[in-house]
């Protein structure tokens, strides 16, 4: 995969996922935009690969992860991410949401509707949201 599919993965599982909202199916909502988060981070990290270059085998290896902390870490953006978060307290709380997912979600089928539109926003809000942010980073 390059960066361009991983740009297209974000916005078709966020698509998934709004379908998903729309028949009742919270837990697969809420995991599809959760890896939606994941699928923008690696865009970013994406982003420092170079053509012809071989990376790191650790950067590599470090890619291969579903945990966002450390996907944001690896992708250069924790300094403008902290710093967006104290200059605004929505998106701080958006991302407070976002954290709160893992991939272990696929496995739980008892994820409650607040829960999963309550994810939605924290990833999609037009001001505030992660993903709406991320973007700018691409």
């Amino acid at each position: 995969m390059n960066k361009a599919d991983f740009q297209l993965l974000v916005d078709v599982r966020v698509t998934d996922a709004e379908a998903l909202l729309t028949t009742t199916r919270w837990a697969a909502a809420y995991y599809l935009l959760g890896y939606a988060v994941e699928c923008a981070l690696k865009v970013c990290i994406a982003r420092q690969f170079r053509q012809d270059e071989v990376p790191e085998k650790a950067t590599v290896n470090r890619f291969y992860t579903h945990d966002l902390e450390q996907l944001l870490n690896l992708s250069g953006l924790k300094v403008a991410l902290e710093s967006k978060c104290n200059a605004e307290l929505a998106f701080q709380v958006n991302w407070t949401t976002v954290l709160g997912w893992n991939e272990d979600a696929r496995y739980d089928h008892s994820i409650p509707e607040v829960k999963a539109r309550d994810l939605h926003i924290a990833v999609t809000d037009s001001n505030s949201g992660v993903l709406t942010w991320l973007k700018t980073q691409w």
